[in-house]
This record gives C-alpha cells, structure tokens and sequence, in this order.
C-alpha cells in the first residue's frame, strides 16, 4: 500500500536514516516497501475487523428486514366416512317425519305414475349447516327439483367429528316418492269409448293411459293457491299443531266433475275432513281426453296443512 508507506515515512524516516550503512553524506534510500511487524500486525487487525464487519452487515439486514407472511390454513378436507359421523339434529327419526310432512308429491310427477328415489349429496360443515347440493341419482325433472328443495330447507345438523375434532362431511340422503297403493294418478278409467260397432268387454272398464291428463281449469298452481284460500284449519289440529298433507283421491268425470272423493293417507284431528271438503268445493276440471274424446280420470293429489 503506497499511501500507507508513504503517510509512515516521516515517522520512521529518522530511524532509517541511522540504521544505514551507507555513507553520511549519501542520501538514504527511498522509502521502504516494507512496514515495521508492529505496524504490520495493527493493520491486519484493522482489515480483519472491517472484513468482519462488512461481512456480518448484510446479514443482520437481512434479518431486520426479513419479511413474515401468513400462515396458510390448509384447506378443509370432506370426509366420507368419520368415527362419529354427522346426524340431524334432533335424530333420524325426526328427519324423516320432517320430509314425509314437507314433500309435496309434484303434480307432474303423480299424474304421470313416477315414483321411486331420488338420492341428494351434500356437504354437512362444521357449523352443521348444510351445502354443496347436488342430485346423484335423479328421478324426473319435478321429482329432483322437490327433493333438493327438501333437503336445503332441511333442519341444521350436528356436525361429524374425526380423530377428536369437527369435519366437514359429504352426506347421501334418499328422498322416496311413493304413490299411495292403488292410488296412481296416472290411471284412468275409460267409458263411452268403444268404437261404435264394437262388443262391450265382460271385464269391465278399461284402464289406458290418456293422451292428454286431466288439470284444473286455470291449471295446476292456480288450484293449489285456490286450495290455500278457502283452507279453514280445524281447531282441534291447532291446537294440537298437527300438520302435514292428506292425500286426496278423486275421479274426474268426462264433463270435468270430481266425485268418488276419499282420502288416502290421512292425517286426523279434522284435516281429513277439511281435505274432503276442499275437493268438494273445487271448480270443474278439463277431462282427460283419449283419441280426442274425453274420458274419466282418477287422480290423487296432497292438500297441505301447515302451521
């Protein structure tokens, strides 16, 4: 380092100068390049610590600055099978009492003679609120639509729990639709359609399927919400908070009349009788019709009671 051996020249330059072995009169030799050990030694110190230093300077900047990101939760996993799985509040009974008493048999569907399952999945959370709706085993259009609509207004659930914790759990619900035995609303009863010319059969009438169904005048929804407005809740099923759906029987004459009105599956407390005389009460119907003409027609539909 010149600079250095030149700033320690002045200092050192007396010494130099006696320690020569040359002549007095001749002019000492240009400043060394050597330094003295001590100065030496001072200024390996001086090096090593700003090496040190300079060294040790990034790092602790960068543990200063080290930036600290979230912790990511890993995603919640659905399960299929738990050690203690999910169940309705309330139990599987009281579940199943909910959906007998809350379907409503499509009209579509009964008239048709569909009947059968309807399988729903879903997602019971850890809320035991329900999600992630989806049929998996369909039945019809109308019947699907019913079951899902079931199954989200479904009362909550107590959540499944696995290795000592609340999951999430994917649940398979069955949701019947049974038409009540001998009671298919898609048969009908044909008389007055013989061809002319033809023999009577011995057998009686004749069961065939119509090319056009029966249906309220104003159609199907509009008999419901009439069925609503002229509804009077038995007091006794009041006070009893009985509720649910009878399911009435009825014939449908060729000139729209309902007759043969019983109920199929009844309910007591006044409603059955309520349901009978509600059908009593209803307008005249648009018969079914068989190679354009009309003929008679059994239908079974559900008159709703709810609280």
């Amino acid at each position: 380092m010149p600079g250095t051996a030149a700033c320690l020249w002045p200092t050192y330059y007396p010494l130099l100068r006696y320690a020569y072995s040359g002549s007095p009169t001749t002019k000492p030799p240009h400043p060394p390049t050597l330094i003295p050990y001590r100065m030496r030694r001072f200024l390996r110190l001086t090096f090593l610590l700003a090496a040190l230093s300079t060294a040790a300077a990034p790092a602790a900047l960068a543990q200063k600055t080290k930036l600290k990101y979230p912790k990511q939760e890993p995603a919640a996993d659905i399960y299929d099978a738990t050690e203690k799985p999910a169940e309705p509040l309330g139990g599987a009974e009281a579940y199943g009492n909910y959906l007998g008493d809350k379907l409503n048999y499509p009209t579509a569907a009964l008239q048709a003679g569909v009947q059968g399952t309807v399988e729903v999945t879903m997602v019971v959370e850890k809320t035991g609120a329900t999600s992630n709706w989806q049929v998996t085993k369909s039945l019809s259009p109308e019947c699907d639509a019913e079951a899902l609509r079931l199954v989200k207004a479904g009362p909550r659930w107590k959540p499944a729990e696995h290795k000592g914790g609340v999951v999430r759990q994917r649940v398979t619900l069955p949701i019947s639709f049974q038409i009540p035995a001998g009671a298919e609303g898609a048969s009908t009863t044909a008389t007055g359609t013989t061809q002319p010319g033809a023999a009577p059969t011995e057998a009686g009438p004749q069961v065939i399927t119509p090319d056009e169904p029966a249906r309220p005048v104003n159609g199907t929804e509009a008999w419901f919400e009439w069925v609503q407005q002229v509804q009077q809740y038995p007091a006794q099923a009041r006070q009893r908070k009985v509720q649910g759906k009878v399911m009435m029987e009825f014939m449908i004459e060729k000139d729209g009349s309902l007759t043969n009105i019983k109920p199929v599956k009844r309910l007591g407390s006044g409603l059955d009788e309520e349901a009978i005389r509600i059908v009593k009460l209803s307008p005249k119907w648009q018969p079914a019709k068989y190679k354009g003409a009309p003929i008679r027609q059994k239908m079974v539909l559900p008159i709703l009671f709810q609280l």
